[in-house]
């Protein structure tokens, strides 16, 4: 249960403070939050309902607002803080000589402008509003504002250190004895941060991350799960129940389907800070997945994840808008330059893009196989696939440690068992007609494909696949600037030369293409949408495109063959052969 608080009403003075990051601008990014200045209204007032959140243990709850303001204006906004108490003892002086402490050195976590539900604000000074609020460990506070807007937006969950509670999940085949497994408990602190606003008004006590490991499941089949926290007065705090499908044996010749995307960020069902304008079709692809879940049985978001750039109350939004798919099938992920960048962290490319996250909160959060979290590349199978996720965030060139990862990915599958073989990263390292790659004039990352195609050719791998170009593009099965065929919609035989594609629209604000379409380019949509491959066995596969907006299929091709293909000998990709006998 969470309790909020109502603050008297303030106005505050809010100097705009703008940062433009690669890939679009955090709307929490425009408020310069340490300016505050405080002005009350005795007359003005503020509350909302109900005033105590989960008493059936909801995860989710409406809140109603409302306010009375007796000088309003078109630029007043309700923000909501969490936790709800403001202490300015904990924020740095504004001014240092001075030891000026600020009003406030938290940035909210939802706002929206107050006369969204009423034409008539500015003139009676009188509103209500709808915030949708999730569980995110402390209380929180409403306050309204004038003068100028700051990005914000409210959350809440409830969290148990290790002191407090005993983590662990109970689980078990759906109508088998349940067990339950212990959790490990993780947590970072303002200090891991590496810059401003992650280090400084962005920063936001995460809770503690539980990851609990569930062993020797059986394939295929259903299993019922559900956490609890084991209290040391012996009383047991539960969480809701949810239920997945084990995955296939590695090799099972079975219907097995994938989803792929990238850049989805998050967006606000209340339509509180502006998302629409930031990543107007996150929700759009989130929904499209629900709705399809049952035939979705893994997912791969290939980096740039939440977009949160320094606001870490944004990652408790992210998580809860894409529970109901994470919670029911595997979620898997990879690096992006809006999860890692951060000048002299050790990311390859030197540039502010996770506002001074450097990787932490997707460290932390996330479980992936990698052997170093802090170096995001990994492999993981699933059925009759191999995956090989790059880390396009760090140095990935020949010679490099992560080149040497990547062939040893490639090498290592048994293409008898697992014949469809995926690699990808979050930088376009292949083929992409993006307007800003076209001018470079390479219609790559700048050194993205000089060394890596090689291993591709050699290895054979089917499909390559990259977000951070925020569009739809597939090309022709291709190798050193070379298409192998002028096949649109089906590929079949000898396994020759890799389709590059680009799915990076799947929420955050749309990249233009060139004006110019490459030859290699075979369809192109400046649209948010997904890719769904469906492996219906060993030799037959269905990739397609589909748009988030409607779920319907806008391209797609199939590729069928047997094992020999696989074999067979092609241009740089020939084992070694003698004529001894």
């Amino acid at each position: 249960m969470v309790w909020f608080w109502v603050l008297v009403l303030f106005t505050a003075n809010l100097k705009f403070g703008l940062a433009h990051i690669h890939g679009g601008e955090q709307p929490l990014a425009k408020i310069n939050i340490l300016q505050t200045t405080v002005a009350l209204h005795e007359s003005a007032s503020i509350s909302a309902e109900p005033v105590l959140l989960g008493l059936k243990g909801e995860d989710t709850e409406w809140i109603t607002v409302n306010f009375v303001n007796p000088k309003p204006s078109l630029d007043d906004w309700v923000g909501v803080f969490s936790p709800a108490k403001f202490d300015p003892s904990a924020c740095p002086p504004v001014n240092e000589r001075k030891k000026q402490l600020p009003y406030i050195c938290s940035a909210p976590i939802k706002y929206k402008y107050a006369n969204e539900s009423s034409s008539s604000y500015a003139k009676t000074g009188t509103a209500s509003l709808r915030f949708q609020l999730i569980n995110q460990r402390a209380d929180f506070s409403f306050a309204l504002f004038s003068g100028g807007l700051s990005d914000m937006t409210v959350t809440w969950t409830s969290g148990y250190d290790i002191d407090e509670a005993v983590p662990f999940v109970e689980w078990g085949r759906k109508g088998d004895l349940q067990v339950r497994s212990p959790a490990g408990t993780l947590t970072f602190k303002q200090n891991s941060m590496c810059g401003s606003p992650a280090s400084t008004v962005g920063w936001r006590d995460p809770g503690f991350i539980h990851t609990s490991f569930l062993k020797d499941l059986w394939p295929n089949f259903v299993y019922m799960y559900r956490i609890g926290h084991l209290l040391y007065n012996g009383s047991v705090v539960w969480g809701k129940t949810y239920s997945f499908k084990s995955s296939p044996y590695p090799g099972q010749n079975s219907l097995q389907r994938v989803v792929i995307f990238g850049d989805m960020g998050k967006a606000e069902r209340d339509g509180s800070n502006e998302y629409s304008d930031y990543q107007p079709g996150s929700l759009n692809t989130t929904d499209q997945l629900i709705r399809d879940l049952d035939n979705i049985d893994i997912v791969f978001h290939i980096g740039d994840l939440t977009y949160s750039n320094g606001y870490i109350s944004q990652w408790d939004q992210f998580t809860a808008q894409v529970e109901p798919i994470a919670s029911t099938v595997p979620y898997m992920i990879a690096s992006g330059n809006h999860e890692r960048d951060w000048p002299n962290s050790g990311s390859f490319y030197d540039t502010p893009d996770s506002g001074g996250e450097c990787g932490v909160p997707a460290e932390t959060m996330f479980y992936y196989p990698a052997e170093n979290k802090a170096k995001f590349w990994y492999s993981t199978d699933y059925g009759l696939f191999h995956f090989c996720i790059a880390d396009s965030e760090h140095d990935w060139r020949e010679g490099s440690e992560q080149y040497g990862f990547i062939e040893q990915c490639l090498a290592s599958v048994d293409r008898h068992r697992q014949p469809w073989l995926i690699f990808s990263a979050h930088r376009v390292l292949g083929y992409s007609s993006n307007d800003w790659y076209s001018q470079e004039g390479a219609y790559e990352e700048p050194m993205g494909r000089d060394g890596l195609q090689k291993l591709w050719q050699k290895y054979k791998v089917d499909i390559a696949f990259y977000g951070h170009v925020h569009n739809y593009e597939r090309s022709c099965p291709i190798y050193q600037n070379q298409c192998v065929n002028k096949e649109k919609n089906h590929y079949s035989g000898t396994v020759n030369r890799t389709i590059h594609v680009v799915v990076g629209g799947a929420g955050s604000h749309l990249s233009k293409f060139s004006q110019l379409i490459p030859y290699w380019s075979i369809y192109r949509d400046y649209d948010f949408g997904f890719v769904k491959l469906t492996a219906f066995n060993q030799s037959s596969l269905l990739f397609e495109y589909k748009k988030s907006r409607d779920g319907k299929v806008y391209d797609s091709f199939t590729i069928s063959r047997d094992y020999k293909d696989v074999l067979a000998c092609v241009h740089d990709g020939c084992e070694p052969t003698t004529l001894a006998s």
